[in-house]
C-alpha cells in the first residue's frame, strides 16, 4: 500500500515535513509513505488552462501520484488561522469540479504542527472542510502538534514518545481505511 505525505510548508526546516517525514519511519509493515516534494513548483490555479487541458507538468505529476496513490497524509501549518495558500491551490488543481476531482473517493489524513499553543487545530479543520468538498473521504481524528520545536530534535527527527505514538496510530487508521476501500 502507498501513501503520499504532502506537506503544506516551504520551509526548508518545516516541522510539518518532519512529520510527513517522521510518518514514513512509523507505517505500519506493508505501507509506503512517499513524501511529494513539489509544492513550490505548482502555479497559480487557472481555470482556463484546467477547462482547456493545458496542465503545467508538475499539476499532471501531482494529480497522476494522487491517482496510484491508495491513500494521503497531508500535513499543514496554520497560517493566519487557516490553511497556508500553497496547498490550497494544490488541492484547487486536482479537485477541478468539471473535470473530476482525483481526491474523488481517495482516504485522506490530516495533521499539523505548529511552534504555538494549538497545534494547527484551525488549519486542520479547515482543510477537512476543504477536502470533504472535493471529494476525499477524511479519516476522523486530527493530529495536532502544539510548540513542536519541543518535539522534533535540531535535525528534525521526531523525539517526543507521545507524538510517536500518536503519529503512528493515525497512519494506522489511515492505512486500515485505505485497506477497507481497496477490499471493497
Amino acid at each position: 500500500m502507498t501513501i503520499l505525505a504532502i506537506s503544506g510548508s516551504l520551509r526548508d526546516e518545516s516541522y510539518n515535513t518532519a512529520l510527513a517525514r517522521a510518518a514514513r519511519e512509523l507505517a505500519p509493515d506493508g505501507v509506503e509513505i512517499e513524501l511529494y516534494e513539489g509544492l513550490a513548483s505548482l502555479p497559480h490555479y487557472s481555470q482556463d488552462l484546467d477547462e482547456r487541458g493545458e496542465l503545467p507538468l508538475p499539476v499532471r505529476e501531482l494529480r497522476d501520484r494522487i491517482e496510484m496513490a491508495d491513500g494521503l497524509l497531508i500535513v499543514t501549518p496554520e497560517y493566519n488561522g487557516s490553511v497556508p495558500g500553497v496547498l490550497k491551490n494544490a488541492i484547487d488543481w486536482v479537485s477541478a469540479r468539471h473535470r473530476g476531482s482525483s481526491l474523488h473517493g481517495k482516504s485522506v489524513a490530516i495533521a499539523g504542527a505548529t511552534t504555538g499553543q494549538y497545534g494547527a487545530i484551525w488549519a486542520q479543520q479547515d482543510l477537512r472542510r476543504i477536502l470533504g468538498i472535493a471529494g476525499a473521504r477524511v479519516t476522523e481524528g486530527e493530529l495536532p502538534v502544539s510548540r513542536a520545536q519541543d518535539a522534533f530534535d535540531e535535525t528534525g527527527r521526531l523525539h517526543d514518545p507521545l507524538v510517536a505514538e500518536r503519529l503512528r496510530s493515525h497512519v494506522a487508521a489511515l492505512a486500515a481505511d485505505c485497506s477497507f476501500l481497496i477490499a471493497a
